[in-house]
Parts: structure tokens; sequence; C-alpha cells
């Protein structure tokens, strides 16, 4: 197939496409290499699959209404995988503007793209986050998602709401996938694993919110990725058990539309994550024990049953083997 990817440049986004790739797909990849964080490290994760035969890039904003019309003119994509977003919670608190501006605004041109370009399946990118206030566990899709506590969270649970109207008005197959906490080789600068990495090696400080003590689906890359594949596979229908009375949030009965959790199920505490890094690094850490971040949940645990049932797929990388690899890679790409 032709698979645009949004988000290329980006952690996710890198390793979908080489995972597309591997398996004989063409990629079209769309990113607009910001400044967020280092571009050295953007622009590395590019190099790897510019070297790729059925690979092309396309340089551009989402926010663009013009240029993202243009790539789906131009390369006419059979399927889109959505990964692209501004990150961080708190940049979405210091500049919600800008942040809307990719991940909702760029969210409705993807969405244009895909109606008036005749797109079999869009997959795109939720997050774990919707789940908000709720203390119900393992997060179930089948739950309501009404209370998000950060703009982040908003803005994905916002674009839940656009597909499902989308997938009703024209007919565009969508499915999105609730992400809990990715991690793993070629990561994002501010992550946990990256920033304690780097302090450890060099001997500072880290910052343990809630003391250590929140528990989190820490989700190895390969495996958001191993889902996404199959998931892009398998587009949605309606839902011929669906009820209006008794609405399902996973599922539609007017819209072939569905969504997805992927993570681990089983959840590692936070002290037990550092416990791990500090293993493979050699090293102790000196950590700073903080409170809650405002927004932040106590604990995450994903139910990925469906995801099983529908794909024969759940997430198999340990903690222990994940933190490995990280900083397998960390090492030899930074040269410690």
């Amino acid at each position: 197939m032709r698979v645009l990817v949004t988000g290329t440049a980006g952690f996710i986004g890198s390793h979908a496409a080489q995972r597309l790739l591997a398996r004989g797909d063409e990629v079209v990849g769309f990113d607009n290499l910001n400044d967020y964080y280092d571009t050295t490290l953007k622009q590395a994760r590019l190099a790897r699959l510019l070297e790729r035969p059925g690979y092309t890039h396309v340089t551009a904003d989402l926010a663009d209404r013009a240029a993202v019309e243009q790539v789906f003119a131009a390369h006419r994509p059979q399927r889109v995988v959505h990964l692209a977003a501004q990150a961080g919670v708190r940049y979405a608190a210091e500049n919600p503007h800008v942040y809307m501006q990719s991940n909702v605004v760029g969210f409705l041109h993807v969405l244009e793209g895909c109606r008036h370009h005749g797109v079999e399946h869009l997959v795109y990118a939720s997050t774990s986050s919707v789940y908000g206030a709720n203390t119900a566990m393992p997060f179930s899709e089948h739950a309501p998602t009404e209370h998000p506590l950060t703009l982040y969270a908003a803005s994905k649970k916002a674009n839940e709401m656009m597909a499902h109207s989308y997938a009703h008005l024209y007919g565009i197959p969508c499915t999105g996938l609730r992400f809990f906490t990715v991690y793993g080789p070629w990561g994002r600068p501010d992550m946990a694993l990256f920033l304690f990495t780097r302090a450890i090696l060099e001997g500072k400080p880290i910052r343990v919110f809630n003391h250590g003590r929140h528990k989190r689906s820490f989700t190895y890359v390969d495996d958001i990725v191993e889902g996404v594949v199959r998931i892009l596979d398998r587009v949605p229908g309606k839902n011929p058990a669906w009820s209006g009375a008794q609405p399902d949030p996973a599922t539609s009965g007017v819209a072939p539309y569905r969504l997805y959790n992927i993570g681990n199920e089983q959840p590692v505490e936070l002290l037990r994550y550092i416990e791990v890094l500090e293993q493979y690094l050699g090293r102790k850490a000196q950590m700073e024990l903080l409170p809650l971040q405002p927004g932040d949940v106590p604990d995450t645990e994903a139910d990925v049953s469906d995801l099983v049932a529908a794909t024969g797929y759940r997430p198999q990388v340990s903690v222990e083997t994940g933190v490995a690899r990280f900083v397998d890679w960390y090492r030899g790409y930074y040269g410690v």
C-alpha cells in the first residue's frame, strides 16, 4: 500500500514508517521538524528513513491547510497513519494557541484530506490521558472519558470526536489508538527515561514526582508499532449491536469507527522503573522527590483485551528488556 505517515521525524512516527517499509509498503512521510526539542535527533531519525527505498518525505506543517491538501492530491495515499502532534503537557499550558493549531486544526486538515481523496482507513494517535479523572482500572475503551485533566488530553478527546463525525458524515473508516506511556530507542528527550538517563550519567539529580509511587503501563515502542500496523490492516465497520440508548464509546452504530487501547497490561511503579535504569547504567540516581504534578494521574493500567481479540496481538516487551535496549541505544548514539 501507499501509506501517508505524519510525524515521521518523531519518535513513534519514525518507528512506524520503518516497520511499514520493512513489510514492503510505500511510505510518504510528513513532518515539520519543529524545534520543540533537539532537531539534530529528528534529522537523524529522518536520515535513516531517507536511505530506505520506498520512502518519500514532505517537510511541512499540519496547520498549513494548503500543504496538507497538496500532499494528499500529489501522493494519493490509500491509508493514513496520523502520529504527528505537538507534544508536551507543559508546552500546552504555556502555548495553548500554538498547541491547538497543531493538534486540532492540523487534525481537521488530515480529516479533510481523507474525505476528498478516498482514503480507505485513517489510524490516528490518541492517548491514555483521555481517561483523566477516571479511577476504575484497568482503563477500558468502553468507559466514558468526559473529564480530561490537561489540554493535551482534551485535544486528543477532540480528535476522537472529530473522527467519529467524519466517519459518520463521509464514511471514512477511522480508528483511534490510545497509547500508554511509550518509551524506547530514538525516544523524545523531554520524556522521563531520556531525562533520567542523561541526568544520572551526568551525576545530576532527577525530579521524581509523586515520590515515585505512581504506576504506569510503560509500553515499548516496538510493541506500539506492531499494534499500529495490525490495526491499519483491520478496517473498522459499524457495530450492529450498538445502542443509542446505551452508547458504547469504543464503537459506533452509525459510523465505521473504533477505539483501542495499546499498552502493557502490567503497570510498573516509577521507583521500579528507575531501579531498572540504575541497574543498566551501573549508577545510582540522586532523586529529588516531589508531589504529583498538576494534571497527572496517580496510576494508569491498560485493558488491551479488545486489541487482542481484534488482532491476536498484545504488548510483550518487559520493562527490563526495553530499558536495556534504550540504554544500549543511548550509549551508542551519544557515544557515552
